[in-house]
C-alpha cells in the first residue's frame, strides 16, 4: 500500500543503493534574494534542514560582502549552526575566505571555478588559468589543516555568452581541480541546458581521463526542465551524490538565465519512488520548505512542495 504523501517504490536496476543529497539552499538559494534574510532565519532554516535528515548543509559564503551582500552575516551565522551534527561546507572565493572560514572552525569547505573563459571573467573576474592558479594555495592549505575541499565547476554543459561547451574543456578543468588537491568535484549546469544524452557523455569522457563518478557530484538547474532527468542519467552512471536546493530555491547572479535548483523534495520523491535510500523525512522537508517560503512571502516553486504542502501558501 502506499501512504499518502509517499510515492510507491519500484526498484530500477543499476542504480545506487544510496544518495548523498548536498543542500545547498542556505547557502546557493539565499544568495539570490533581493531582500535581506535575517542571520536568524537563515539558522532556524539550517537547523530544520537537519532535523529533516540532511546530511550535508552548505552553510554560507565566505565572499566579500560587496559582491554577496545576502551572505554578509557568514561570520554571525557560522556560529549559530556548528553544533549540529551534520556536514556544513562553506564557500571560499580566495586565502581571505579560507582564513575566515578556519578561524570559526568550519572543516569542509569549497571552491568555486568556472569551465568558460567568459563565467570566468564575469564571476572571478579572472581567466580560467588565473582562477585556478588563485585557488592552488587555497586547496594546498585547506588540505594540510585537514579540511576537506570541494570543488565547484559551472558552465559544465553550456554558457550563455559562449554556447555549448567542448567537453575536453571541462574534462581538462576537472583535471585540474583533482590535481591540486581537491576531494571532490561538483559539475554545475549553471544556466540548465544539460540534456541525459550529454550527461551520459561528459561523465564517460571524465572517466577516460581518470576522473570517476566517486569523485563526481552533479549540480543540475531546471531551466528547461531537465534536471530530474539529467541526476537520473548520473546516477545511472554511477554518481552517487547530488546537489539540490530545498524548494528550489536560488539561481545563479552572474548568469541571468538561470533559474532555480532542481528541488531537494522533486529529488526525494524520484529517489525514494526508486527505492533509493537518502535518510531524508519528505513530510519534514517539505514542512520546512513551506516555512522557508512563508518567511520569504512567496510559494515554493517545488512541484513537490506544492503537491504535500495541502494549502496555499
Amino acid at each position: 500500500m502506499t501512504v499518502p504523501g509517499l510515492p510507491m517504490t519500484v526498484p530500477a536496476a543499476g542504480l545506487p543503493a544510496r544518495v548523498r543529497i548536498h543542500e545547498v539552499g542556505a547557502r546557493d538559494g539565499l544568495q539570490n534574494e533581493k531582500a535581506a534574510v535575517p542571520t536568524e532565519v537563515k539558522a532556524e532554516f539550517v537547523r530544520r534542514l537537519a532535523g529533516a535528515g540532511l546530511t550535508t548543509i552548505e552553510a554560507t559564503s565566505f565572499v566579500h560582502p560587496k559582491w554577496v551582500p545576502q551572505l554578509a552575516d557568514a561570520e554571525q551565522l557560522f556560529p549559530l549552526v556548528s553544533d549540529l551534527p551534520v556536514d556544513l561546507p562553506v564557500l571560499v572565493p580566495n586565502e581571505r575566505g579560507l582564513d575566515r572560514a578556519l578561524a570559526l572552525g568550519a572543516r569542509r569547505v569549497a571552491v568555486f571555478a568556472s569551465a568558460t573563459e567568459a563565467f570566468a571573467k564575469a564571476n572571478l573576474n579572472r581567466t580560467v588559468d588565473e582562477a585556478l592558479a588563485m585557488f592552488a594555495p587555497v586547496v594546498s592549505r585547506a588540505k594540510a589543516e585537514g579540511v576537506h575541499v570541494r570543488g565547484y565547476l559551472s558552465m559544465c554543459f553550456g554558457d550563455p555568452w559562449e554556447g555549448p561547451v567542448p567537453m575536453d574543456q571541462v574534462v581538462r578543468a576537472c583535471r585540474a581541480l583533482l590535481d591540486m588537491g581537491c576531494d571532490e568535484l561538483s559539475l554545475g549546469d549553471t544556466i540548465g541546458v544539460a540534456t541525459p544524452g550529454h550527461v551520459t557523455a561528459l561523465l564517460t569522457a571524465l572517466g577516460e581521463a581518470g576522473v570517476g563518478p566517486q569523485t563526481l557530484g552533479v549540480h543540475f538547474h531546471d531551466t528547461y526542465g531537465q534536471a530530474l532527468a539529467n541526476t537520473l542519467a548520473a546516477l545511472q552512471h554511477g554518481v552517487t551524490t547530488v546537489d539540490a536546493s530545498a524548494g528550489g530555491l536560488g539561481g545563479c547572479p552572474y548568469a541571468k538565465s538561470a533559474t532555480g535548483n532542481l528541488a531537494t523534495e522533486d529529488l526525494v520523491w524520484m529517489l525514494h519512488g526508486l527505492g533509493i535510500d537518502t535518510g531524508v523525512d519528505l513530510g519534514r522537508l517539505v514542512a520546512t520548505s513551506v516555512w522557508m517560503a512563508e518567511q520569504l512571502g512567496r510559494p515554493s516553486p517545488s512541484r513537490t512542495v506544492r503537491a504535500l504542502s495541502h494549502k496555499d501558501q
